[in-house]
C-alpha cells in the first residue's frame, strides 16, 4: 500500500518484490478474480509484441510454464521448445516428471494501474494523481534467480547460428543474497557464460539488455557495468537512468524531468565511458538512442590524414606543384562522406526508433498489436507528444543537431544521438509493457535494415 500510495502521489512508476506467501495469498485472493490477466515481465511482453510485429520465430525462455501462462502468449510466431511442462493452475501438486518448477507458485505481477487525475484520500487529506503510471508487485520466486528452463537452453544452443537477435532482462529482480547462501553475481556470471557461448557460435548474433527497476543500486551497477561489453545494446527509461548518476554524473532531477539536453548528455558519456555500441532511453515524451557508427564500410576514417600525408610528399615533388587546392578539395570531400554516412546511419536508427514508438502508442491505446497494419491505423489517431516536441527542439540547440523526418540527430564525443518525441493517447488502455513493445519493435526494425544493408 504504501508503495502504491508513493507512485500514485508523485506519478511515477516502480516494482517492488512480494516475499511472504501471506501477502502472496492476500494479493491473489483479493485481486486476481478481478483483474484483467495479461502478459507479464519484460521477457514475455517483448516476445508477444516480436511475434505480432512480423518475427518468423520467436523462443521465450518460461520459467513455470502453467496453462494460464502459456495461454496468454501470442500465437503467431511463439515457438516452445519441446519438452514443456504444463503445471496446471489447480493448485494441485505437479506431475513427479516436472523438472522444471519444482512446485514453485505460479509467478503473477499484480499492477496497479492509475490515471491522471484519479484522486484519492490519504489521511484527510486528498491527493490528485499527477501522470499516469502503474506500480508492479511482484510474486515471482524462480524468476529471481533467472531460472532457465532447460529445455530452451538445448534449443538455443542447437539452433544458436539460426537466431538473428537475443532480447534479455528480469536482472532487476536479483536479490544480493538468496537463502541458500548464493549470491547475485554466480547468477550474472553464468548468464555472461551462456551468451559468450551464443557468440562464439554466431558472431553475428544481436544481444540487447533491458533494464527494470532495480531495488539495489549495487546490483544495478554489476548487471551495466558486466554486460557493457557482451550487450550491442542496451535499453532502459529515465529513472534506470537516473540509478547510474555515479557513472554519468548528470543531476537525477533533470533526467527524471526528461529534459533532452540532460538525458543526452547522460547517455551519451555512460556510452563513451564505458564503449557501448548502443543505449536506448525511452521515455513518455521521446525516445533517444546513443550509438557508435560503424564506418569500417560506409568511410574511411583515416582518409584526412591520408591526404595530409600524401599532400606533403606531394609538395615536395616538382612535378605536382601548389598541391592546396586538391588538399581542400579532398578533404571536403572526405567530410561530405563523413556526414553523409553518419546521415544514412542515423536514419536507420529515427526509422526503427519511428516504428517503435508508433507500436508502443498502439498498444497504450489498445492493449494490443496486431500486425503492422494495424500498429499504423492506430498510431495515425494518436498525437504526437507536445512535451517531447519542445524537447526535440531543445535537443536540436543544444546539440547543433540536424532534423531528420519526425526527429533528429547530433554528432557528439564519437556518437550519433538520435531522438524522436512519442505518440501519446489520451486515454490509455494500459501504462504497462510501453518500454517493453517500443524497445521490441525498435529492435525488430533495426535487426531488418541491417539485413537489407
Amino acid at each position: 500500500m504504501a508503495g502504491l500510495v508513493y507512485c500514485m502521489k508523485n506519478g511515477c512508476g516502480a516494482e517492488w518484490l512480494v516475499f511472504e506467501q501471506s501477502i502472496f495469498e492476500f494479493l491473489k485472493n483479493r485481486y486476481f478474480e478481478k483483474s484483467l490477466v495479461r502478459m507479464g515481465g519484460n521477457a514475455g511482453i517483448m516476445a508477444n509484441a516480436l511475434s505480432q510485429l512480423g518475427a518468423s520465430r520467436v523462443i521465450p525462455n518460461v520459467a513455470v510454464p502453467s496453462k494460464t501462462q502459456l495461454s496468454l502468449f501470442s500465437e503467431k510466431a511463439i515457438y516452445f521448445p519441446a519438452p514443456i511442462q504444463i503445471k496446471e493452475n489447480s493448485g494441485s501438486e505437479p506431475d513427479k516428471n516436472t523438472d522444471i518448477v519444482s512446485g514453485s507458485p505460479e509467478p503473477i505481477h499484480f499492477v496497479f494501474d492509475f490515471s491522471v487525475g484519479d484522486t484519492f484520500s490519504l489521511y484527510g487529506t486528498e491527493v490528485r494523481v499527477p501522470r499516469e503510471n502503474r506500480f508492479i508487485a511482484t510474486c515471482d520466486h524462480l524468476n529471481l534467480r533467472l531460472f532457465v528452463n532447460p529445455a530452451f537452453e538445448r534449443y538455443a544452443l542447437q539452433h544458436v547460428c539460426e537466431i538473428d537477435g537475443v532480447l534479455i532482462s528480469g536482472f532487476h529482480l536479483l536479490l544480493e543474497s538468496y537463502p541458500d547462501g548464493s549470491g547475485y553475481k554466480t547468477i550474472l556470471e553464468n548468464s555472461l557464460s551462456q551468451l559468450r557461448r551464443w557468440k562464439a557460435a554466431n558472431n553475428k548474433l544481436r544481444i540487447h539488455l533491458e533494464f527494470g527497476h532495480f531495488a539495489s543500486k549495487e546490483i544495478a551497477n554489476s548487471v551495466f557495468l558486466d554486460f557493457a561489453v557482451i550487450s550491442d545494446s542496451i535499453g532502459m527509461n529515465e529513472d534506470e537512468l537516473s540509478i547510474f548518476h555515479h557513472l554519468h554524473g548528470i543531476p537525477s532531477e533533470s533526467l527524471l524531468r526528461m529534459e533532452a539536453e540532460a538525458v543526452g548528455n547522460a547517455a551519451c558519456r555512460l556510452a563513451s565511458r564505458y564503449g557501448l555500441k548502443k543505449l536506448l532511453i525511452h521515455t513518455r515524451e521521446f525516445a533517444l538512442t546513443v550509438f557508435k557508427p560503424n564506418f569500417n564500410s560506409n568511410f574511411n576514417s583515416n582518409s584526412k590524414l591520408e591526404s595530409k600525408s600524401e599532400s606533403k610528399s606531394e609538395s615536395n615533388s616538382e612535378s605536382k606543384p601548389n598541391p592546396e587546392n586538391s588538399i581542400d578539395l579532398r578533404v571536403s570531400e572526405d567530410l561530405e562522406d563523413l556526414e553523409s554516412s553518419i546521415q544514412k546511419m542515423a536514419g536507420e536508427k529515427l526509422e526503427a526508433l519511428r516504428f517503435g514508438v508508433r507500436c508502443a502508442g498502439a498498444y497504450a491505446a489498445s492493449g494490443r498489436l496486431e500486425g503492422r497494419e494495424f500498429v499504423e491505423e492506430e498510431a495515425s489517431k494518436l498525437h504526437e507528444s507536445l512535451f517531447g516536441r519542445e524537447q526535440l527542439e531543445l535537443f536540436l540547440k543544444a546539440f547543433h543537431g540536424v532534423t531528420f523526418g519526425q526527429g533528429a540527430y547530433a554528432f557528439r564525443e564519437g556518437y550519433v544521438i538520435c531522438m524522436i518525441p512519442t505518440l501519446l493517447s489520451g486515454s490509455p488502455i494500459t501504462t504497462v509493457g510501453l518500454g517493453d513493445t517500443l524497445t521490441a519493435g525498435t529492435f525488430l526494425r533495426g535487426l531488418e535494415l541491417d539485413v537489407q544493408t
